[in-house]
């Protein structure tokens, strides 16, 4: 794992990345921006009251030297974000509403980001996905052709490294949906120099079984292939045709994935999230995510469980998406 993460700091050390951290009142936070400004890593930003940020710091024994810390309720450019909010909003917030909202440090780091005052966002240790996520969606957008963000995680043990999508947004993805995943969650291994072999993952291999689900998986490979021709992907796939070279050769004799798929992406998300847990807690894998993919800028949430590392390596991981 470490030299997962020792990869990408060397990839952002130096770039002078931007990350902005919400939540600046909290311990995990604040420990690990003050590693990260001390080694040079990236620059933080935090958001909160700088005399309470300041206290909280020295009564950890930390230092935050190196580190912004930006006030919403003091911030000399909110008139700007405010006809900002609402220009992006499209008559969706008045100048009032908006005002309102971006006293709430998730939207005020949000619109630091799309603002470019930031490069990406780091919050979760203390709100929920959706306070995480919904500000993004309303003011970063997903990408070009892509119509919905999704959330990998990166499980990792030892030298083994793989991708799992979608783990943490979409509850029920059609075909259109699994194959926009499949094709963002390869670009993501790709950040890991994880060279993509995508399988597509459903209870059925190659046509072993019929129904809805199992076709919205085939369709889903199809649509894919359309859209990156380039990839390594392949499916519909159960996991043993996905992951062990001998049942691939009885199962799939002719598919380019030959049970060495390391992208899998499932086909919902009761499937994805039980998946990587099992992962998890059986297999003594680390998970590292939700890295949400598919935004027009980095913003990635943090689990309320994590810890100060935790904090630090997801501020990599977005400074790299950033990249």
């Amino acid at each position: 794992m470490a030299d997962l993460f020792s990869t990408v700091q060397e990839k952002v050390a130096g770039k002078d990345v931007k990350i902005v951290f919400p939540e600046g009142l909290d311990e995990r936070i604040l420990e690990a921006v003050s590693k990260l400004a001390g080694n040079k890593v990236l620059n933080p930003i935090v958001i909160g009251n700088e005399n309470e940020i300041q206290a909280k710091a020295k009564e950890l024994n930390l230092t935050l030297d190196g580190v912004k810390i930006y006030d919403p309720h003091t911030y000399e450019g909110m008139e700007d974000l405010v006809q900002a909010f609402v220009e992006r909003r499209k008559g969706k917030a008045t100048e009032e509403q908006a005002r309102k909202a971006l006293l709430d440090e998730n939207y005020f780091g949000t619109m630091l980001v799309y603002k470019g005052f930031a490069d990406g966002l780091v919050s979760g240790a203390a709100h929920s996905t959706a306070d995480t996520v919904r500000p993004a969606l309303q003011i970063i957008k997903t990408k070009e052709g892509v119509k919905k963000t999704s959330g990998v995680f990166i499980m990792a043990r030892g030298e083994e490294q793989y991708v799992f999508a979608d783990c943490a947004i979409n509850i029920a993805p059609d075909s259109q949906d699994l194959a926009e995943i499949a094709i963002e969650s390869a670009n993501t291994a790709k950040m890991f120099d994880i060279e993509p072999r995508v399988a597509m993952l459903s209870f059925s291999t190659k046509g072993s079984a019929k129904s809805d689900e199992t076709e919205k998986v085939a369709d889903a490979v199809k649509i894919a292939k359309e859209k990156a021709p380039e990839l390594t992907l392949d499916g519909e796939f159960q996991f043993d045709a996905a992951f062990v070279p001998s049942v691939a050769e009885k199962k799939a004799p002719d598919s380019e994935i030959k049970g060495d798929a390391n992208v899998f992406v499932f086909p919902s998300l009761e499937a994805g999230n039980i998946g990587y847990k099992i992962a998890q807690r059986l297999g003594n894998f680390e998970a590292v995510g939700p890295i949400l993919q598919g935004l027009n800028m980095p913003v990635n949430d943090l689990s309320r469980g994590c810890n100060a590392e935790d904090v630090y390596n997801l501020a990599l991981i977005t400074a790299a998406q950033a990249l």
